[in-house]
């Protein structure tokens, strides 16, 4: 990393910022100690944390039968919660 004092940082900005987007990162002094760092901004895979979303949410929006909450009645939801409160059953089986 290369070390820039914040009046270069300043004079030099847009020198500095081609600098950085190149990959290079940039530490900024203020009087020989280091008080901040210019680097790139990395690059996001959207399509790829869409799809991590996605699967996660199909994952937790199963019961412990592999039912969505939509299909179950609410009368079954009630006996699931009133086993769970008894003890009855896994509480890791129902959302």
């Amino acid at each position: 990393m290369v070390e820039i004092g914040a009046c270069d940082a300043k004079t030099h900005l847009p020198k500095r910022l081609e600098r950085v987007q190149r990959g290079e990162r940039l530490v900024i002094t203020k009087h020989g100690r280091p008080v901040a760092e210019l680097v790139p901004v990395a690059t996001r895979d959207v399509e790829g944390i869409r799809r991590a979303i996605a699967e996660r949410d199909r994952a937790e929006s199963r019961d412990g039968w592999g039912r969505r909450p939509e299909d179950l009645a609410v009368r079954d939801l009630q006996r699931a919660a009133h086993a769970q409160r008894r003890g009855r059953i896994d509480a890791n089986r129902f959302p």
